[in-house]
């Protein structure tokens, strides 16, 4: 039998607490070689993209596949996302997939989550820190649930360019956190504490030499080659620790594009997040030291979390049950 679970299973399971342990887990299986993470495969069909996504942990005992899709007249045409995923789990004893399950919630989830083990590994281990989210959209919320987890935050600053947006943004935290989230100004949020920048931009959003000493800062979107939301100046003040060096080198122009113009080499990337988590190499050594997390987002953040959602929704008797 193989188990359905809609997006509404999905979101009623998953929390960031348990998806931040799981993802934690993924990373360091990554980094000691018991994880099978293939190159991400596409196909172009007319109109469309599709995406395929497989992964292996072998101490997890996970097994997955995410199939991504992005249709761009799907809105238009048929009333759908343009944006469609689905995970597809499997028993690694048998190869069967127990489980299909939507991908959505999931995937916006386990990013955050991603942030969430690197601030708690490379932000300031100090209690009322402030919080800088750029953007205000759904990957913008997951990045703050992720940090309060992580760290004491004290007070948090969204900035968008839909100033609507960003109220928007506010007033759904505040209902949420028992600290304080206001939007803020460039100038407020480039000198907080921990940085986060979950935004489409094709540029750099702040000035490098603003951001001041002891500052963590996750970036998370604007992940194709031509595309960054961070300037060279920062690349180089920070401590760059990715999600994988080989992810960085090929999507993130956060770092390829200022080692194409001789800026940088490719030493100013320090370490792979699980390198960190596995006490291969040192995460913060003092409290000035900026530290930077780049996220690309790995096949085995979606099966880390797919097992876990899939475990969860099993112990609650939740999702449908088909014969395929």
């Amino acid at each position: 039998m193989t188990l359905i679970l809609s997006r509404k299973d999905v979101i009623s399971v998953l929390e960031m607490k348990d998806c931040m342990s799981v993802v934690e887990n993924a990373f360091a299986e990554l980094a000691n070689g018991t994880a099978v993470l293939p190159l991400r495969n596409n196909i172009k069909p007319p109109g469309g993209l599709a995406l395929y996504m497989p992964a292996y942990l072998e101490k997890m005992g996970a097994l997955a596949c995410k199939v991504v899709t992005v249709y761009k007249n799907n809105p238009s045409k048929y009333n759908l996302p343009t944006t469609i995923g689905k995970v597809l789990l499997q028993d690694p004893d048998t190869g069967d997939v127990i489980c299909i399950m939507d991908g959505g919630y999931l995937t916006a989830v386990r990013t955050g989550a991603a942030s969430g083990v690197a601030t708690k590994y490379l932000a300031r281990e100090e209690e009322n820190l402030t919080c800088a989210i750029y953007g205000a959209g759904v990957q913008a919320k997951m990045q703050l649930w992720a940090v309060a987890e992580a760290r004491k935050i004290a007070k948090a600053y969204v900035y968008d360019l839909s100033t609507e947006s960003a109220q928007a943004f506010a007033d759904e935290m505040n209902e949420k956190f028992d600290f304080d989230v206001v939007v803020g100004t460039p100038e407020e949020l480039v000198q907080c504490d921990i940085i986060c920048t979950a935004t489409s931009a094709p540029n750099p959003i702040f000035d490098g030499n603003d951001v001041k000493e002891g500052a963590h800062i996750n970036g998370i979107g604007s992940h194709t080659p031509n595309a960054r939301e961070l300037d060279t100046t920062i690349v180089k003040r920070s401590k760059f620790v990715g999600d994988s060096k080989e992810a960085c080198f090929k999507e993130a122009g956060d770092i390829m594009i200022p080692l194409a113009d001789g800026e940088i080499t490719e030493d100013a990337f320090y370490a792979e997040l699980g390198e960190i988590i596995t006490a291969k190499k040192k995460g913060r050594l003092n409290n000035a030291e900026i530290t930077l997390f780049k996220s690309n987002g790995l096949a085995i953040q979606d099966v880390a979390t797919a097992k876990l959602v899939y475990d969860k929704a099993v112990a609650a008797g939740i999702g449908i049950e088909v014969e395929i």
